[in-house]
């Protein structure tokens, strides 16, 4: 007899956050804080890019191997145990999340800088972020980009149509002020549960719009 679990038996399917070399890696740690707490299985894949960033905005190094980055992510998510957290190397491109057979329920790459909408947008994967992003794709497999840029170039809209008529779902990092935010994070979490919502994933307490 075939087994038969209910949707809400059934084990959730991991999520890939991928955080690019944007300015706004708070954007990325507010995601982690709320998946996680929320108990979510998380597949994160950091660019080289963005470690640059991070020392800059945050005067601090993400280690670069994988158990110490998760442990560095945990820290600044301030969640020490619930959900999963697994890291990549930006250079493995043999990680699992590489690979179409690996099952997920969907990719987000937040923040995203423009250089990597360009290389999404023309079918370019230099690492495991993009390739992770490509696979997303190839897959039909959802995939958002948050990016978090100011002004755009002709060029960069035309690389996020591209996108967007690909079935990208483009979510720019554009705060509202109708929930009455309080503090920066509350800004934050704003565009972060946009982001989610695109998956579905309901776990960031939000005053949403009611008439």
């Amino acid at each position: 007899m075939r087994n038969s679990l209910s949707a809400s038996a059934r084990p959730r399917l991991p999520l890939i956050l991928g955080v690019s070399g944007a300015s706004g890696l708070i954007y990325a740690v507010r995601a982690l804080t709320h998946l996680l707490a929320a108990d979510y299985a998380v597949e994160l894949v950091a660019s080289r890019a963005a470690h640059q960033v991070w020392q800059k905005e945050c005067q601090t190094r993400m280690p670069v191997e994988p158990k110490q980055q998760a442990l560095f992510w945990r820290q600044q998510a301030g969640i020490e145990t619930a959900g999963k957290l697994q890291c990549h190397p930006w250079g493995d491109v043999g990680a699992r999340i590489a690979s179409g057979s690996f099952r997920t329920a969907g990719m987000v790459v937040m923040p995203c800088s423009m250089g990597t909408v360009a290389k999404l947008a023309n079918g370019l994967s230099s690492d495991l972020l993009e390739r992770a992003a490509d696979v997303q794709l190839k897959e039909g497999k959802p995939l958002i980009v948050v990016p978090r840029e100011t002004p755009l170039s002709l060029i960069h809209l035309r690389n996020l149509t591209a996108l967007a008529e690909a079935g990208v779902r483009v979510v720019p990092a554009i705060p509202a002020w109708y929930h009455q935010p309080q503090s920066i994070e509350d800004l934050v979490d704003f565009v972060v549960a946009r982001a989610l919502d695109q998956l579905s994933i309901d776990c960031v307490p939000l005053r949403r719009w009611d008439g």
